[in-house]
């Protein structure tokens, strides 16, 4: 994917120093959402961890809202705080928030920030892929946090049939970052779309694990996979993607960050092998010469949803809520786009039709936490 550039605005990535601090009490914060004052000039912090903004994909997308943000509101700033270690990131939103109007937090490992939220009402807070809990993890509502998570496993799904329809080897395999909720959605997502396929229309795809490398998800459970351990770890997505291409895989679908480039590497580096791309159209990463190893792209649309949130902190018309986004409201789906995919024309077409079955609550694929599985979902006998 083409990075979008904010070198002028973006003083460079910070790494948080940690000091012990503590929470507030989790009371409701109050905000006055009838506020008309002018807020273009926004100042914004993106919080990221195990991974930064020009990872390619899952920060990048979110980073990229605010730009587009910032396109149309010169006068917003925005800046990144990183931290590697991901038992420090609540600390890092407690040594950050004083100093920004807006904190932006991809990720799982942000969500326990509701104490530390009530305690900032007048700090307006974008959380991706989690809804906001304390540091108890009772979830909770805050006027002042929007969270959104999305339901991976449709566009995962998307990407298993379209996998399953495409192999040549009949071979396919999913390479995730680590077990939390939006991967193990993608996981079991992928393996519906494999199992769909399979079913309805007429493939005889073989999913390929790695038992060394399965998942273990938040609740202690194996949850299989091929799950590298980490979001920018490319060295073990390179191992784990050359023995599955090793093994006759051919279509890999990484949702796996940074980390993820390692298996694009494997695939550029085999002759047959191809990737789809997971939350971005991830096309320009795919050039190997003058061919690509992109199959397609898994999209969620986080970039558009951070975009419109920060445009609706500027109006005054922010309101906090967890709101999950599906294909209910076309916030999930895959790149169909002539001349950013490599797909058949049956290919789309059949994406089209489980696209709208979705769409409509016949097909409802498998998740981390919906109760069905891959081999036994609504819509799939």
């Amino acid at each position: 994917m083409k990075k979008k550039i904010l070198a002028s605005l973006l003083a460079g990535a910070l790494t948080v120093s940690m000091l012990a601090g503590c929470a507030g009490n989790p009371d409701k914060g109050s905000k006055d959402s009838s506020d008309s004052s002018d807020k273009s000039g926004l100042n914004i912090c993106i919080l990221t961890a195990d991974g930064t903004i020009d990872d390619g994909s899952y920060n990048e997308n979110c980073y990229d809202g605010i730009v587009d943000f910032i396109d149309e509101n010169p006068d917003a700033t925005v800046k990144e705080v990183n931290t590697a270690d991901l038992s420090q990131c609540i600390q890092a939103v407690q040594d950050t928030i004083a100093d920004y109007d807006v904190l932006v937090l991809p990720g799982y490992n942000f969500a326990a920030i509701g104490e530390i939220a009530a305690d900032n009402p007048d700090k307006d807070i974008i959380l991706v892929d989690s809804a906001v809990t304390n540091s108890d993890g009772t979830e909770v509502e805050l006027d002042n946090v929007y969270s959104m998570t999305f339901t991976e496993q449709e566009s995962g799904f998307l990407a298993g049939i379209a996998a399953a329809l495409e192999t040549k080897t009949g071979k396919v395999a999913v390479v995730n970052g680590i077990a939390y909720p939006s991967n193990t959605n993608y996981q079991f997502g992928f393996e519906s779309g494999v199992a769909y396929a399979n079913a309805k229309y007429g493939s005889s795809a073989e999913l390929v694990e790695l038992p060394s490398y399965a998942g273990t998800d938040m609740n202690g459970e194996n949850v299989g996979g091929n799950y590298i351990g980490s979001f920018s770890d490319v060295a073990t997505g390179k191992v784990i993607g050359d023995t599955l291409i090793d093994q006759g895989v051919d279509i890999i679908f990484v949702a796996a960050g940074a980390g993820g480039m390692g298996v694009f590497t494997s695939a550029k580096e085999s002759t047959d092998a191809k990737v789809i791309g997971v939350d971005v159209d991830q096309y320009d990463d795919g050039v190997n010469g003058d061919s690509n190893i992109i199959l397609t792209s898994a999209l969620k649309k986080m970039d558009v949803v951070v975009y419109n949130e920060l445009n609706l902190i500027k109006e005054g018309k922010f309101e906090g809520k967890n709101e999950i986004l599906s294909s209910s409201t076309d916030s999930v789906g895959i790149v169909t786009e002539e001349g950013r995919q490599q797909l058949s024309q049956g290919t789309i077409d059949k994406l089209n039709e489980s696209y709208d079955l979705m769409k409509e609550g016949t097909v409802v694929p498998a998740s981390g936490d919906n109760g069905y599985t891959p081999d036994d979902f609504p819509g799939l006998k």
